[in-house]
């Protein structure tokens, strides 16, 4: 009996030293430094941990520009590679002295935008060439499509498609299909093509680019 009449009396003691104790420490506690806040010069055991920044969300957006970029970066690089290359720069020529391209696209012809995009694929060390870009003259515009590949590694290359596709619709075969006009005519004029050196070079048409050396 005794001992349960110490023990009742003494609990209530206990638990409220302790709870004084807690808000003594708790009183007692230095806040965590904040930014700006000067050198910490000593270490004491009672100062708070800073809050960690949640800073997971904005690293994945910088990460997402940033990747965004440097691919559009590569993209345009490899697309000027591309629009300055000879091939280019053949197929354009013999597009504006061919008689049917001159017919349908008229005079004056060149890419259809002032940054021409070069689509499909240029691999000349392993002979494959298949492009299409889009050209324009003075009376209609038109997607032109080149298509040549080498068969063996010292082999020319031989020329499969070179078409001019227009804004027209036919129906062939019960499908409604773009007006494709065939501009090889059973011959390779690709075979030792060289541009005109009385052609004027204007930036912008053909792969002429301005030499920045002087």
């Amino acid at each position: 009996m005794l001992p349960r009449l110490l023990r009742s009396r003494a609990l209530p003691r206990f638990s409220n030293l302790r709870a004084q104790n807690v808000m003594l420490q708790r009183r007692t506690m230095i806040a965590a430094p904040k930014v700006g806040d000067g050198p910490l010069m000593s270490r004491q055991p009672n100062r708070e941990l800073p809050e960690i920044p949640q800073n997971g969300m904005r690293w994945f957006r910088s990460g997402t520009i940033f990747l965004v970029i440097l691919v559009s970066s590569c993209l345009g690089i490899f697309n000027y590679q591309k629009s300055s290359s000879s091939v280019v720069a053949s197929t354009l020529y013999a597009l504006r002295t061919s008689p049917k391209a001159r017919e349908y696209l008229g005079d004056d012809i060149y890419f259809a935008h002032q940054m021409p995009w070069i689509w499909g694929e240029m691999n000349q060390l392993h002979g494959r060439i298949n492009i299409h870009f889009e050209v324009k003259g003075t009376k209609k515009r038109g997607t032109m499509k080149f298509t040549s590949f080498r068969r063996t590694r010292m082999g020319m290359f031989e020329t499969t498609e070179w078409s001019l596709e227009t804004d027209e619709m036919i129906e062939e075969n019960g499908e409604m299909k773009r007006k494709k006009i065939d501009l090889l005519d059973g011959s390779d004029p690709f075979k030792g093509i060289e541009a005109d050196e009385n052609e004027a070079k204007v930036v912008g048409r053909g792969s002429y680019a301005p030499n920045l050396s002087g």
